[in-house]
């Protein structure tokens, strides 16, 4: 089988050596993937949101199956584009891909099928929300209502900074169109959990849980990120928490969507808050996760691309789901000052002995040098039978990677350990 990977991140590299231990590939693609990706994939130099050069790549390199991780591609149809052209993908179609593609969306279908959210309000005159706010309880969470790369959620812990996130989204238009019109929700608190599932429209198999670190510095603090880190499982998500989330948030979602005549098949995000009142979704996300994918697949067992295919065909209920009962953490190597201002261009070395531990996001090739090449350069995964392993060996083995200006975290995991028991 020729396989096509449409993205060039850690999540898509994840997701590549994964597929990999499948012994009927014959070649996978990645458009554009990275410098790194390429020691696993063919890189072809076609942006992701390019659709209309993916269809015609695929059309002339006889692809078998195209998996589309990447949020952008999933809204904009690519799934549909390829669909027409007799190509089976991985992934949402457009109309399912909204529950990412729009956060008026999203909250409106809990609202109406009684998932248990956030209580918000929604946007798309400045004067009215900022009249809001006058009153609203504080904290309170901003949200524009399109994507942002991840990063278009603001947590405003006083009036001003609410009032500021606001003006910046509506009138400064920092995340573009994705903020003409915003979400202004509750502020919830309790641990936090990512659940991606596979779905095929009816079936519905949560993966691993997983804790990512969003914010940039130890201790939770600095700006909010596209993640710095993730452990697996998340120690908060107990089985009578798996339960009640499957009855009340994960089935009612999927048989919601197929009720909005927008079924969803692929892999469906599930950012959850763990209230005090019983679990709540914070967020829908309609791809894989990133950094979460670089620790849920590694302790997938079954063969990723058979699940894949069961998701298309809706044969999921008929398919091995199986996961590892061992732990993971990833740990993310940045360009010091991400995610504001960074120099990169750096090579980037590591041991023979870590390459397959890594992830690499942010790269390129030149000269068969790998220069570190954005924010996040790559993600160090290690996997343990415990939680306290899993952390120790992950860095143990950022040490044996290395390259100018390189940042992580320290305290990746910690917050896991004070709920994990052995």
């Amino acid at each position: 089988m020729n396989i096509l990977v449409v993205g060039g991140g850690g999540r898509e590299h994840a997701i590549i050596k994964k597929v990999k231990e499948n012994k009927g590939i014959k070649k996978i693609y990645a458009l554009p993937g990275n410098g790194g990706i390429a020691a696993d994939a063919e890189c072809v130099n076609i942006g992701a949101k390019d659709i209309p050069a993916i269809v015609e790549f695929a059309k002339n390199n006889s692809i078998d199956y195209a998996i589309v991780a990447p949020d952008d591609p999933l809204v904009l149809g690519a799934v549909d584009a390829l669909n027409n052209i007799g190509i089976p993908c991985f992934g949402p179609n457009k109309a399912a891909a909204i529950i990412e593609g729009s956060k008026i969306f999203s909250k409106n279908l809990m609202k109406k099928y009684g998932i248990p959210t956030a209580e918000y309000e929604v946007f798309s005159d400045i004067d009215k929300a900022l009249k809001y706010l006058e009153t609203a309880s504080i904290p309170v969470v901003i949200k524009a209502d399109g994507l942002a790369l991840g990063k278009g959620v603001i947590i405003a812990m006083t009036r001003d900074e609410a009032i500021e996130a606001v003006r910046s989204m509506m009138e400064d238009k920092v995340f573009g169109e994705s903020g003409s019109n915003i979400v202004i929700e509750e502020f919830l608190t309790g641990p936090e959990v990512s659940v991606l599932s596979f779905t095929d429209g009816k079936t519905v198999v949560p993966m691993i849980s997983s804790m990512d670190h969003k914010r940039a510095k130890d201790n939770d603090e600095g700006l909010n990120t596209g993640g710095m880190g993730t452990i697996a499982p998340n120690p908060y998500y107990t089985e009578d928490v798996a339960k009640e989330c499957m009855e009340k948030i994960f089935l009612p979602t999927v048989d919601a969507m197929n009720k909005e005549g927008r079924t969803f098949k692929g892999c469906l995000y599930f950012g959850l808050m763990l209230t005090p009142k019983g679990p709540k979704v914070i967020e829908y996300n309609c791809r894989f996760g990133d950094p979460e994918t670089q620790v849920v697949l590694p302790l997938l067992e079954s063969d990723l691309l058979t699940i894949m295919k069961a998701c298309t065909e809706g044969t999921l209920d008929k398919t091995e789901v199986k996961f590892s009962d061992k732990n993971a953490c990833c740990v993310i190597m940045a360009s010091d000052g991400y995610p504001q201002k960074y120099a990169s261009g750096f090579e980037i070395t590591m041991s023979d002995s870590v390459k397959d531990s890594v992830y690499v996001s942010g790269a390129k090739l030149s000269d068969g040098k790998l220069l570190s090449a954005g924010g996040r350069v790559l993600g160090v995964t290690a996997i343990g039978n415990t939680l306290p392993e899993a952390i120790e060996e992950a860095y143990k083995k950022v040490k044996l990677v290395s390259f100018d200006n390189a940042y992580n975290r320290s305290d990746i995991g910690q917050r896991a350990l004070l709920a994990y028991k052995k």
